[in-house]
């Protein structure tokens, strides 16, 4: 059975790419390619399911918003 996560890609201070799956709390990893970021967040999805036991609920990815605070 094969699932479909959405996952979230920033590009952190020192230039590593960085993946997060908001469906699996937890579910981060980083590269210094894109190509390897895709290798090892699949990787992070199977161990998160893996460690969870069941499969979280599938969330319906609705977009990203880029939100400025004062600080």
């Amino acid at each position: 059975m094969s699932r479909q996560f959405d996952v979230v890609v920033e590009r952190d201070a020192e230039g590593f790419f960085v993946a997060t799956v908001p469906a699996l709390p937890g579910c981060h990893t980083q590269a210094q390619s894109l190509d390897q970021l895709m290798e090892r967040v699949k990787e992070a999805i199977e161990l998160c399911l893996e460690v969870a036991g069941t499969a979280p609920e599938s969330l319906d990815f609705v977009g990203v918003q880029r939100v400025t605070v004062e600080v």
